[in-house]
């Protein structure tokens, strides 16, 4: 149950880090300074909780790359729906 539970958390600290990820380019990308700083932030506050997690338990890289697909998919899904409005 404790693994289940620290597998969730990895995978959504990852979706987390993959969406700041995402919006840290759309940002960079468009030159905005702070935005891109603050998104870069965010990015280091997910990355440590992630790394430190499967740094120390490798069976939960897995959550990690699930987590990465789900973020960056859905960001670029999101953007794309709101673009085409």
């Amino acid at each position: 149950m404790i693994y289940l539970i620290k597998f969730i958390l990895v995978m959504l600290a990852m979706v987390v880090a993959d969406v700041c990820w995402t919006f840290y380019f759309i940002k960079v990308e468009e030159r905005k300074v702070i935005a891109s700083g603050i998104w870069s932030s965010l990015i280091i506050i997910a990355s440590a909780f992630i790394t430190t997690s499967y740094v120390e338990d490798r069976s939960l890289v897995p959550a990690a790359v699930l987590g990465a697909f789900i973020g960056t998919a859905g960001t670029v899904y999101y953007k794309k729906k709101k673009e085409n409005k």
